[in-house]
């Protein structure tokens, strides 16, 4: 058997310490992107109205959704945007 020495035990901890910087990265950017795809949306949302063929009801109500939506974006609180924005899509079937 081959003796441990201190520097296997701190190249060890180092690795698993770089395997845990990268996942939070990957997370962090992750949801970056996820917080920054609300324009988007918006601009799918917006094109996919012009040709929808909604009763007066629904289509009030997805332009009112898509502009809590951008609110929302505007204020920071992107989760909140894209829940709006993911009903208004859910009411044109995209």
């Amino acid at each position: 058997m081959g003796t441990i020495t201190v520097f296997d035990v701190v190249n060890f901890t180092k690795g698993k310490m770089m395997k845990k910087f990268a996942v939070l990265s990957l997370a962090f950017f992750a949801s970056m992107s996820f917080a920054h795809n609300c324009p988007n949306e918006m601009k799918a949302i917006d094109a996919k109205i012009t040709s929808a063929k909604l009763s007066d009801a629904d289509s009030a109500k997805v332009k009112a959704l898509r502009d809590e939506g951008e609110k929302s974006h505007k204020a920071g609180k992107h989760d909140e945007s894209m829940k709006a924005l993911g009903e208004a899509k859910k009411i044109l079937g995209m």
